[in-house]
C-alpha cells in the first residue's frame, strides 16, 4: 500500500485586496459634506479615521496640524489612536517660534527639503530615519509610517513660513503595513480631509478673533449677526472699571516695548480674575480696563455684584503678590484703582458705517469711571457706589458722599471689607509642549 503523501502547507497569500473605491466615495463624499457644515475640527478627523478603518485600511494612528491666528497658541493638532478616539493639542506660542518637538519632527525634516510625502517602514532594522516620535510608535507596534504635507496656497509646494497648509500623518501596525492601494487610498482622502479642516480652522480662527477683541459674549453676538450701526439692547449690569496710576510718566521713562510689557502684566493681574468670574471684557482704554457682569437669564443682581465683588478682591491679592515681586527687583509698586457699579446701559454697535466698536455705553459708564479716578483722592484701591452695595447685602464700609467730576448728582461711596459671604447660587461661569509632533 502506497503511503499517503502530504502536501506542504501552504503559505497564506499576505496581499490584501484593495478597498472596493464606492467605499473609498463613500468616506471622501463624507469629508466633502463636512466642508460645507460647520462640523468641528475634531469631529472631522475623528470621523475620517473611523470610516478609514472600518472600509479595510489598516489604520492604527492619525495626525494633522494647523498654524493658527491665536495670541495663546501657535497651532492645533489631533491625534487619533484605534480603539482610544481622538485629542486635540496646543501648541504655545515659543520663543523663536518653533517647538522644540517640531524641529525634531518628520514634517520639520520634510520642509526644510520640499518633501511632500515621506513614507518609513518601522519593521526594518535598517531605518534610514531617526526621530523620536518614530521610538514611540515602534514601542506600540507601529509597523509603517507615512508623513505628508498639504499645501493651501494653490500649489503643490508648503511654505513654512505663510502656515498656509496642512501636516500629517498615517500609522498601521498591520504586518505588512500599508499596501499599495491603501497609500493610494490615504493621498485621495487626505487632499480631502485638508479641506474639510481648513474650512473648520477657518470657522474657528474667526470665533477666536472674535473672542479674544470682543469678548465672550460680545463676539458670538457679532457673528451672530448683530453688526449693524445701531444694534444694541438695554441690559441691566454690574460695571467694573479699573485703571493703573501714573501710567504717563511710566510711558515717558520706559523703553516702549518695556512700558507695552508692563502694561498687559497689569492687564494680566487684573482682568484673568474677571473672566473667571465669568465678567466679559468689553475694551481695554489706554491704561484703563472696562468690563460688566449681566444680570438676567438666571444671574441675578447679587450673584452678578458678588463675582463682580470677588473678581476685584483676587485682582488686588493678585496686584499684591505682583507689587511684592517687584519691590524685591528694586522696582516701585503699581499703584491702580477698581470701581464697582450697577446700573442699566446700552449694549451693542456705535460708530461709522465702516467702522463699529461693540461696548456699553450711559451715563453709568460716566460715573463708573468718574468714581474710579476717586479711589486715588481717597486712598481707596477699591470702590462701590450705593446702587451696587444695595444688591450685595455684605459689611461695607461707607465713605460718605461725593460729588463726582461730570456728574450732576452726589454719589454715596463704600469700599469693601472682603468678607466670606456667598450668594445663594453661582456667580458666573468660568472661562473654558508636552506632546509629539507627527
Amino acid at each position: 500500500m502506497q503511503d499517503r503523501v502530504v502536501p506542504p502547507p501552504v503559505e497564506a497569500s499576505r496581499v490584501r485586496p484593495a478597498v472596493p473605491r464606492t467605499l473609498v466615495n463613500a468616506v471622501v463624499d463624507w469629508l466633502m459634506q463636512q466642508a460645507l457644515t460647520d462640523a468641528e475640527i475634531e469631529t472631522i478627523v475623528f470621523g475620517c479615521c473611523e470610516r478609514l478603518q472600518a472600509i479595510g485600511i489598516p489604520l492604527a494612528r492619525g495626525y494633522c496640524a494647523f498654524s493658527v491666528l491665536h495670541p495663546l497658541h501657535s497651532a492645533l493638532g489631533i491625534t487619533w489612536e484605534r480603539g482610544v478616539g481622538s485629542r486635540l493639542d496646543d501648541y504655545p506660542h515659543v520663543p523663536g517660534g518653533l517647538n522644540t518637538g517640531f524641529t525634531r519632527s518628520p514634517h520639520h525634516y520634510m520642509l526644510g527639503r520640499g518633501l511632500n510625502f515621506l513614507r518609513i517602514r518601522l519593521d526594518t532594522a535598517d531605518r534610514h530615519y531617526d526621530f523620536p516620535v518614530l521610538t514611540d510608535l515602534v514601542e506600540k507596534g507601529v509597523t509603517d509610517y507615512v508623513a505628508y504635507l498639504v499645501s493651501f496656497e494653490g500649489n503643490s509646494s508648503f511654505s513654512q513660513s505663510s502656515g498656509g497648509g496642512m501636516i500629517g500623518s498615517w500609522a498601521s501596525d498591520h504586518v505588512d503595513g500599508f499596501s499599495d492601494s491603501d497609500i493610494e487610498t490615504l493621498l485621495r482622502v487626505e487632499a480631502r480631509l485638508a479641506v474639510a479642516c481648513k474650512m473648520a480652522v477657518r470657522d474657528q480662527l474667526m470665533r477666536n478673533v472674535a473672542k479674544t477683541y470682543l469678548g465672550r459674549t460680545t463676539g458670538k453676538r457679532v457673528l451672530s449677526g448683530q453688526i449693524k450701526r445701531g444694534d444694541g439692547e438695554s441690559i441691566d449690569a454690574a460695571i467694573w472699571y479699573a485703571d493703573l496710576r501714573g501710567s504717563t510718566g511710566m510711558a515717558d521713562r520706559m523703553p516702549r516695548q518695556e512700558f507695552i510689557d508692563l502694561l498687559n502684566q497689569f492687564f494680566g493681574e487684573i482682568g484673568q480674575p474677571v473672566i473667571e468670574s465669568g465678567g466679559e471684557i468689553l475694551s481695554f482704554i489706554g491704561d484703563a480696563m472696562l468690563a460688566i457682569f449681566p444680570i438676567g437669564k438666571g444671574v441675578t443682581g447679587e450673584m452678578a455684584c458678588q463675582a463682580a465683588s470677588e473678581s476685584a478682591s483676587v485682582a488686588q491679592a493678585r496686584m499684591a503678590a505682583f507689587n511684592h515681586k517687584r519691590r524685591a527687583q528694586g522696582h516701585a509698586p503699581l499703584e491702580f484703582g477698581i470701581a464697582l457699579h450697577r446700573g442699566e446701559v446700552t449694549y451693542g454697535n456705535v460708530g461709522v458705517p465702516n467702522r463699529l466698536a461693540f461696548s456699553v455705553f450711559g451715563s453709568v459708564v460716566n460715573e463708573v469711571a468718574r468714581l474710579d479716578s476717586l479711589t486715588k483722592e481717597l486712598g481707596e484701591p477699591v470702590l462701590a457706589s450705593q446702587a451696587f452695595t444695595k444688591s450685595l447685602p455684605m459689611p461695607w464700609r461707607p465713605l460718605g458722599s461725593h460729588k463726582l467730576r461730570g456728574v450732576g448728582r452726589r454719589m454715596k461711596v463704600f469700599a469693601p471689607t472682603w468678607s466670606s459671604y456667598k450668594p445663594a447660587g453661582a456667580a458666573g461661569q468660568s472661562e473654558d509642549d508636552a506632546m509629539r509632533w507627527a
